[in-house]
């Protein structure tokens, strides 16, 4: 049997994981066997192997998607499985050109009316990225990791005017803070079954922290999921 809670390792997966009928995950969806025999043991640029990233949709066939990258380059080279995914989640082919476009003026937002504004307490807007030079949360090293955070704490300690705030380290902090920012629905907690399978809370809780301004309009994540 290749998939289910038996799973201790990705190398258990031995052959086609074939999914109990009722599994909706995206990894149900498009891991054929043309795709398994393709990639079954090829492996990324940080030795990431493919069995490594369908393992937590593998173990828990309950998941919504079920896949992990280890680097960017994951994308390409296990491509023949991410493209279809990205293709049907989020509508963006593999010959898809990303367009980036930074100028607010652009932006297409009218006002609400009186009735629907309100009910509007407040909007956030949540953006996740990784650093290029690094892998990814699943293979990187815990120095790699610390690196990553002084990289960005010195972008982050840069910042002035209303961008200007403190990074508060998971390890170090308050159980005030702490308390404070999880009733706040601004921490993130750490414990998720489906992030410790595909190996993103080792080392949990070094190199992880929230940097946010004074006002608590603008905060950071660091090394949560994503490096960013």
């Amino acid at each position: 049997k290749q998939v289910g809670e038996q799973l201790q390792s990705p190398e258990d997966i031995t052959d086609y994981p074939e999914f109990p009928k009722g599994t909706n995950s995206l990894l149900s969806k498009f891991l054929s066997r043309e795709v398994w025999d393709a990639l079954k043991d090829a492996t990324d640029q940080y030795g990431f192997k493919f069995k490594s990233t369908i393992f937590s949709g593998a173990k828990h066939t309950d998941s919504g998607v079920g896949v992990y990258a280890g680097g960017h380059l994951s994308y390409y080279q296990f491509g023949a499985l991410f493209d279809r995914i990205i293709q049907f989640y989020h509508g963006h082919g593999p010959s898809d050109k990303h367009v980036s476009d930074m100028n607010p003026d652009k932006l297409n937002t009218p006002e609400f009316p009186d009735d629907e504004a309100k009910m509007i307490n407040s909007v956030r807007i949540r953006v996740a990225r990784n650093l290029a030079d690094y892998p990814m949360g699943t293979v990187i090293t815990k120095e790699q990791r610390e690196a990553v955070r002084d990289k960005v704490l010195a972008a982050l300690n840069s910042f002035t005017g209303d961008l200007a705030g403190t990074y508060y380290a998971l390890g170090d902090m308050s159980e005030e803070n702490r308390t404070m920012l999880t009733k706040e629905h601004f921490l993130f907690k750490g414990n998720d079954t489906y992030l410790k399978v595909a190996g993103l809370e080792r080392d949990w809780p070094d190199a992880r922290g929230i940097f946010h301004n004074k006002k608590k309009t603008f905060l950071v994540w660091v090394n949560e999921e994503d490096h960013l």
